[in-house]
């Protein structure tokens, strides 16, 4: 027989488990990488610890402000006088540029939960410690630019575009509150 007659028989079976092993090595690389480069992508431990935080209010007194860190960024939580609450509530006839009521701004008429960085250029209001100026609406000042805002943390005078952001928050018992 001449090599030009000589049929060569093809090996199917292992042909087709060359590119069966071929694509599943490939399919597991590519999961190897995939995994660790998902993984990666999500939050830290650390940064997922300062999402929430959860404060007392009990410790804090009718007419008192205490500031809290959350997500990196001050919150203002004022436990709110009866005169202050008649104020927000008398001040939502008031035209205002971010034109929000004080029943939309807050959960409990008592607690104002907000913020605490100034809407125009990202400065931190004064008005959180006894002594520090709160403007002419009595909630808080902001030196740098002069915007003042109500007991509501309305935007009321000054170059502040709008309120006073309210992040998200839940009562989590009478005493406790969540933010986050």
């Amino acid at each position: 027989m001449s090599e030009s007659t000589i049929e060569t028989k093809c090996d199917c079976n292992r042909r087709d488990f060359l590119t069966t092993a071929t694509i599943g090595l490939g399919a597991a690389g590519l999961a190897a990488t995939a995994i660790p480069l998902v993984d990666s992508m999500n939050p830290a431990a650390d940064t997922q610890a300062i999402s929430t935080v959860e404060v007392d209010l009990s410790q804090i007194a009718v007419g008192q402000s205490v500031t809290v860190t959350w997500r990196g960024r001050p919150v203002f939580i004022r436990h709110r006088t009866p005169e202050e609450i008649a104020q927000a509530v008398k001040d939502d006839s008031v035209s205002l540029r971010d034109q929000q009521t004080d029943a939309v701004r807050v959960q409990r008429p008592d607690w104002l939960i907000v913020v605490g960085i100034c809407t125009h250029l990202g400065c931190i209001p004064l008005g959180q410690k006894p002594g520090e100026p709160r403007g002419e609406f009595g909630g808080w000042f902001c030196p740098c630019h002069g915007s003042q805002y109500d007991t509501s943390g309305r935007a009321r005078k000054g170059p502040a575009p709008s309120n006073l952001v309210v992040p998200p928050y839940a009562f989590v018992t009478d005493t406790q509150v969540k933010i986050g």
